[in-house]
């Protein structure tokens, strides 16, 4: 992508270098630059980075649902105020959206997805049955249980053998899991690298969930939490995702006494999620589940 200084005058102010918006799911992704307003479009000015060349670029933020500003950004009070006019939203995140620093609440120019999440959730046998398909994504088949307190159980067993197999795959000793709230770094480096997984894992579903305006506090299998359904979804990933970066870096902690355990886990988390593409498919994810399909706009 080549750069061009400056920016075209006009009523869109788009310039010569743009910053293509290229997801279909509408998200953009910043970091290392500033954001500010001219001309009545969006400018950043970024500096040199993994996932852009330093340059001047025009953001064509008609056609962006939200705008992922990561380390090193900084943005104008102008920002804010032309993207709440167009319903363009922003969230502060780390690097490749292992943390989600926004305020809420955010939300969507349309009501689909939170709607279609509301009714099967009013609803306590559609709420039941949506349970029953993301244990089924989880397991890879349809469990004939319909006790949420059945299925919670058969998780948490398949959950425990995962502990154990990838530990033994990583050749970490694995005593169980345990997390004491009040002191989390008391835990052994096994168990302080999965709670810094878990967190990092929340925070992309966190993002996944605002883009697409569903409804955080409606889980299905978790309740009364305020971010209930942010981890529904997140759990959907803790086997194939969470479990063995966590033990990939507590493994690295043990074997050099150089290595920052919550750094490691956050680096390896950072490339991962750029690598699978983690929150553009847990996006796909939450609108199949709603069987909600919105390709057609980009968002």
């Amino acid at each position: 992508m080549s750069s061009t200084p400056g920016l075209m005058r006009g009523r869109l102010g788009l310039a010569a270098s743009r910053i293509p918006h290229t997801d279909r799911h509408g998200l953009l992704w910043l970091e290392y630059g500033r954001l500010s307003v001219e001309d009545g479009t969006l400018r950043f000015v970024a500096a040199k980075s993994e996932t852009l060349d330093a340059g001047d670029y025009a953001i064509p933020y008609q056609a962006v649902s939200l705008i992922l500003l990561g380390p090193g950004t900084s943005i104008t009070q102008d920002v804010l105020r032309l993207c709440a006019r167009h319903g363009t939203l922003i969230a502060a995140i780390g690097e490749a959206g292992v943390k989600s620093y926004t305020a809420p609440p955010l939300g969507q120019g349309r009501s689909d997805v939170a709607r279609a999440h509301a009714k099967l959730w009013a609803d306590p046998i559609r709420r039941l049955d949506t349970a029953r398909r993301l244990y089924a994504w989880r397991f890879g088949r349809v469990l004939p249980h319909r006790q949420i307190e059945t299925l919670r159980g058969i998780e948490g067993g398949r959950i425990k053998e995962s502990y154990k197999l990838v530990a033994q795959r990583f050749g970490i000793e694995w005593n169980g899991r345990r997390y004491d709230r009040q002191n989390p770094n008391a835990a052994d480096p096994p168990n302080q690298a999965l709670n810094h997984a878990a967190t990092f894992v929340e925070a992309a579903a966190d993002l996944a969930v605002a883009a697409v305006g569903a409804l955080p506090p409606l889980g299905f299998i978790h309740e009364e939490s305020s971010n209930a359904f942010t981890l529904d979804v997140a759990d959907l990933y803790r086997v194939d995702v969470t479990i063995p970066m966590a033990f990939g870096a507590a493994r690295a902690f043990i074997d050099s006494d150089s290595v920052n355990l919550e750094r490691e886990v956050r680096r390896r988390a950072a490339k991962l999620f750029r690598q699978e593409k983690l929150i553009p498919r847990m996006i796909d994810r939450i609108k199949e589940l709603f069987d909600v399909d919105d390709r057609s706009s980009d968002t």
